[in-house]
């Protein structure tokens, strides 16, 4: 069984002996029980990942000996999914497990359609919230990159990402053009180099797109594709699709 991973701040990892405190020290501490000698995984959230062993353990607070640290590589191409905003909490649901399936970035998109709307002081703490809940996933996961969850996006600011990506597809059931045999890019970027270009995949709200959306969407070079005969809800199609892509770019 892999060790559990604990989120270190930014620059700790270079130091051969790290004090987990606040929120992490007290997970570890607290409600992990993580004891004098285990070893767990220390992660700064941008790639690098510490193998420790456990030295000391307070009220709240763990600390602990770095044994060995590496850099790991992007995955590549890099995914992103566009996600329409959800009702309710199948929003965190959808970011939680595209996270744990290996999602690289998540855009929370308002489309004309979504009955969710983030508005003023409530659209930035729904943000928070997903960020809150990619990190946490990220950890369970064991991932030593957290996936980023960027600002609310409109439609005009996810059809220029689409325009500048090596491979733009939109999830949509009118198309003979079956997600599990679209034709991929290649992945050829250097391990530690952020991939140039990658994927990203668009998934509706409950009540479809609108022809203005998908207009925006295909000027801009976008595809569409079929994910599969069935039609899953907003918030599980993004990892379904994921998971197809996953495998078939051989990331998985």
């Amino acid at each position: 069984m892999t060790p559990p991973v604990f989120l270190a701040g930014a620059g700790e990892l270079d130091q051969d002996r790290v004090l987990l405190s606040g929120p992490e020290g007290r997970h570890a501490a607290v409600v992990r029980r993580i004891t004098v000698g285990e070893t767990v995984d220390l992660v700064d959230g941008a790639g690098t990942r510490a193998r420790c062993v456990v030295t000391d353990v307070g009220k709240d607070s763990v600390v602990c000996a770095v044994r060995e640290r590496r850099v790991e590589p992007r995955p590549s191409p890099a995914i992103t999914v566009v996600q329409a905003l959800p009702k309710g909490d199948r929003g965190e649901l959808s970011v939680e497990v595209m996270t744990e399936a290996g999602v690289d970035a998540i855009v929370p998109w308002s489309a004309e359609r979504c009955v969710t709307r983030w508005k003023a002081e409530r659209a930035a703490k729904s943000l928070a919230k997903w960020r809150a809940t990619a990190r946490e996933a990220a950890k369970q996961a064991r991932r030593s990159r957290i996936p980023e969850v960027a600002d609310l996006a409109a439609t005009r600011d996810v059809a220029a990402l689409l325009a500048t990506v090596d491979l733009g597809i939109v999830l949509h059931e009118d198309t003979d053009e079956r997600l599990s045999a679209l034709k991929l890019p290649e992945s050829g970027a250097a391990a530690g180099d952020a991939p140039a270009g990658g994927i990203v995949v668009v998934v509706g709200p409950e009540g479809g797109f609108t022809d203005a959306e998908l207009r925006a969407f295909e000027e801009a070079g976008a595809v569409r594709a079929l994910l599969g005969p069935t039609v899953l809800r907003t918030s599980t199609a993004g990892v379904a699709a994921l998971a197809v892509l996953q495998a078939r770019s051989g990331r998985w």
